[in-house]
């Protein structure tokens, strides 16, 4: 037994701040909270206590030292991506974000899911890393956005990738192609409906496959119980993603009142990846891409204020590492920018989080749940910023950070 000892903690059902803030811990448990201390006591000073952050769009094997948009795709291998992403996970970990999505390899792995390898390695203790829902390879059509030959516009037969692979065309193909990343440890599907802000060609917001496919790759993850998630901009690539069953929309830059309002009909998830509107660095990219970005981003941020007055369902994700691993708490800053209280913020990182992945186990500081705890030091219902500057990481009862 032990016990966290700080200025307060976050009760995140009565949007309060308690103090002192006490958590004791047994094992990799919350055993109570407040009272007093039992065990030995870790005394965090002024620090105000959070439940672990979630982030619910990275990719941990893409980013970071060394990454290159235009070579490493091709250059990289797997075991050189599995080794630099150990350091994206550790990143995330000490930044306050103690359970994650993975959303969609889009490399060249020879049909390895290394995000359930990576997963699987961080539950075994050895490594340091956030809890990560896997989606395994996304799936998307021959020269859609989540074709990597799109991002650096590669020339026929370089990088050519399998459907093992993700890439798939047609419901025969989409159906095989899910099953696949069931086999092999998928804990969700990653889909692309559309085109996207660094889609080589194309618009951003056409859809890429056609309502029958969506159904299909809806079905398959459906019945076996798990939910789809849908990189996707376009408003009507977006209406048809939500009519076909897609559980949560990624990005949504380009959504209308009609797509938010049925949105809100259906129950579907929005994870806004908004910051990117404000933080992505495109300043090395293609003079197209660039307009692109220049056209689509103020769209985005007004989308993202329409989605959160409507009372669309909201979770936190940042699309790291188009902003680096490691800096994910701009996405919460940002969403305060779009008009979110931080209370209700802190709610998308933490039990919306919870809920889109279906787990009861954490996002809240509860006797039985996790003890996944972190830091911050000060009063983050006053100042969302403090979350940007974590100082105690505590994943299922062992510190990483403080």
């Amino acid at each position: 037994m032990l016990t966290l000892k700080a200025a307060g903690l976050l009760d995140l059902d009565t949007g309060e701040i308690v103090r002192p803030g006490i958590v004791r811990v047994d094992g990799d448990r919350i055993a109570g909270i407040g009272g007093a201390p039992e065990g030995d006591v870790i005394d965090l000073g002024d620090l105000i206590l959070l439940p672990g952050l979630m982030d619910m769009e990275v990719n941990l094997l893409m980013g970071g030292r060394g990454e290159t948009v235009a070579y490493s795709p091709v250059q990289d291998d797997p075991p050189l991506r599995m080794l630099r992403a150990v350091g994206n996970a550790r990143r995330t970990l000490r930044a306050g974000f103690t359970t994650v999505r993975n959303l969609g390899l889009f490399v060249k792995t020879g049909g390895y899911l290394l995000d359930v390898a990576l997963a699987k390695a961080i539950d075994a203790g050895w490594i340091d890393g956030p809890r990560i829902v896997p989606a395994g390879h996304a799936i998307t059509p021959t020269g859609g956005h989540l074709d990597p030959t799109m991002f650096a516009a590669f020339a026929p037969g370089i990088m050519p990738l399998t459907l093992e692979e993700g890439i798939a065309n047609g419901v025969d193909e989409v159906r095989k192609a899910v099953r696949y990343q069931i086999k092999h440890g998928a804990q969700l599907i990653k889909v692309c409906c559309s085109g996207g802000v660094m889609s080589h060609t194309g618009l951003p917001g056409a859809q890429h496959y056609s309502d029958e496919e969506l159904l299909a790759i809806v079905d398959e993850a459906h019945r076996r119980g798990l939910k789809v998630a849908a990189h996707t901009h376009g408003a009507g690539a977006v209406k048809n993603a939500v009519l076909a069953g897609i559980d949560c929309i990624e990005h949504g830059f380009l959504i209308d009142d009609e797509t938010i309002k049925l949105m809100l009909e259906r129950g579907t998830w929005l994870v806004p990846t908004t910051f990117l509107a404000d933080g992505m660095d495109v300043s090395k990219a293609a003079p197209e891409l660039k307009a692109k970005a220049a056209e689509m981003f103020p769209r985005a941020r007004e989308s993202v204020r329409k989605a959160i007055d409507a009372g669309v369902k909201i979770a936190v994700g940042t699309d790291a590492p188009a902003i680096p691993h490691g800096k994910n708490a701009s996405e919460l800053v940002a969403l305060t920018q779009r008009g979110m209280s931080e209370l209700a913020v802190l709610r998308a990182a933490t039990v919306n989080a919870a809920e889109l992945i279906g787990v009861t186990d954490r996002g809240r500081l509860a006797e039985g749940l996790l003890a996944d705890v972190i830091g911050v030091p000060g009063d983050p219902l006053a100042d969302i910023t403090v979350t940007q500057n974590v100082r105690f990481v505590m994943k299922g009862g062992k510190v990483f950070a403080g």
